[in-house]
């Protein structure tokens, strides 16, 4: 069915004001977006209720049930939690000390899936590379039988793209350490900060590979540790990564807001419910999953789409995309309108890709229109993206990206620095008033419920 939004906009591209191209009810709702603090209101009680959910975990469980309970009072219909199976790796005691030549107690912490040290630790020679593609080339003679430190320091940028190839350390470095022979290794946190706090992250061992102890120091730690070695004498560690892998389960957690034509495809929009353990994961993902929530709920209150809504709080994303993965193997044979992801923090959104269809262009660009009063910039038409809809867009679905402005996101990104004080309310709101637009652009239409006569 055509979309009569869509129609009036194209009309009324001739118009010199952008804001007599945007139909009312969606100016209307996206404005409104700006007023309230429904995503407030979730991401504070998820991060203060719960706290840190790592995957798998009974924390996360937590989160999946305080889920059922805010999506059913807040009105959304068919909530309900579709459980999956998972490994889960749990993490213990941490640290890193310098023995010699200059003795001295350093900051580290686990990467997800590590092999655990013994209780006592493990103490090895250190051998530094100053980037993935170093150690890579460096012969397997030199790194065997010691502890392997790989620093490759990531510059920021606005759209986070740094993050894939400074990433490769901690993704890489572990499963290529073990091939060469060596007894663990620790990679400089990928992060901008200069706080004394290590980032998590998940890594996963190539098949074949025997898994070792590996572990982000903190960036402070890092440098501190190239300085030593720059001595040119031999340095050597204590290291302890204590973890654990045990059976358990997750599940994602879906919310709805009924469309009126129940066989049209169904508009997606989510973020992930779990975080890393080390804070309460409130820039990651909480704004995420509060955002959209937030987004579908002042459409709902507008009245009932052509589309129906469905609102997905995915678990175990951290460790693996599992909730991803676990969606697309439910729900991937069901025709989706459209599908979008907030995963990048809470600040500002500053530009919005979509990606249609070469015969959907023009929705596309309309969608431009309306986000434009937000000082959000069009993007490409040809691309979306996100982590838990990933296996879904490379299947070929239609997505939508509102990108939040990352300058800063990596200073708290999987650390104990990621906690509700982060988040700016202002920017929440306009991060709303942005999935509001997109969700009442695409929605087909929103019709105000018929209000019921009294009874006499």
């Amino acid at each position: 069915m055509r979309n009569p939004f869509i129609a009036a906009l194209l009309l009324a591209t001739a118009a010199p004001a952008l804001s007599q191209a945007v139909p009312p009810q969606v100016s209307g709702l996206r404005d409104a977006a700006l007023k309230d603090d429904y995503a407030w209101d979730i991401v504070e009680g998820l991060t203060t209720e719960v706290g840190q959910r790592m995957a798998g975990t009974e924390a996360e469980a937590r989160a999946r049930d305080w889920a059922v309970r805010k999506l059913t009072a807040m009105g959304f219909s068919n909530v309900r939690i579709e459980p999956f199976d998972m490994p889960v790796w749990t993490r213990g005691r941490e640290a890193a000390e310098i023995l010699g030549p200059f003795p001295q107690k350093m900051v580290v912490t686990a990467l997800g899936n590590s092999a655990s040290t013994p209780g006592e630790g493990i103490t090895g020679e250190v051998v530094g590379f100053n980037s993935e593609a170093e150690f890579e080339a460096a012969p397997a003679e030199t790194v065997r039988g010691k502890i392997v430190f790989v620093s490759h320091a990531m510059p920021r940028t606005q759209d986070g793209s740094s993050y894939g190839y400074f990433g490769a350390p901690r993704r890489q470095g572990p499963s290529v350490a073990s091939r060469k022979g060596a007894i663990a290794i620790v990679v400089r946190s990928i992060g901008t900060d200069y706080h004394r706090n290590p980032h998590a992250g998940v890594q996963r061992f190539e098949d074949g590979v025997k898994p070792i102890p590996a572990g982000a120091l903190s960036i402070p730690d890092a440098e501190q540790l190239q300085r030593i070695l720059k001595r040119g004498k031999p340095v050597t560690m204590r290291l302890t990564l204590v973890s654990q892998v045990t059976q358990g389960k997750s599940g994602n957690v879906i919310a709805e807001v009924p469309g009126r034509d129940s066989k049209a495809p169904i508009l997606l929009v989510g973020g992930h419910l779990d975080s890393w353990d080390l804070g309460t994961g409130a820039i990651d993902d909480a704004s995420g999953v509060a955002i959209t929530t937030a987004a579908a709920k002042r459409i709902m209150d507008a009245g009932k789409p052509l589309r129906t809504i469905r609102v997905v709080w995915f678990g175990a994303e951290e460790v693996g995309l599992f909730g991803g993965f676990d969606y697309q193997k439910k729900h991937g044979s069901e025709p989706h309108y459209a599908i979008a992801e907030s995963d990048f923090g809470a600040d500002r959104i500053w530009k919005v890709d979509s990606k249609l269809g070469k015969d959907r262009e023009a929705e596309g660009k309309a969608l431009q229109l309306a986000l434009s009063p937000l000082g959000i910039v069009p993007g490409s038409l040809d691309k979306a993206d996100g982590s838990d809809i990933e296996p879904l867009l490379n299947a070929g679905m239609p997505g939508v990206g509102l990108s939040q402005d990352g300058t800063h996101y990596f200073d708290l990104h999987h650390t104990p620095d990621d906690t509700l004080d982060k988040i700016d309310p202002e920017a929440l709101r306009q991060n709303v008033a942005a999935y509001t637009a997109m969700l009442a652009t695409l929605s087909g239409g929103i019709e105000p419920e018929p209000k019921r006569g009294k009874r006499r």
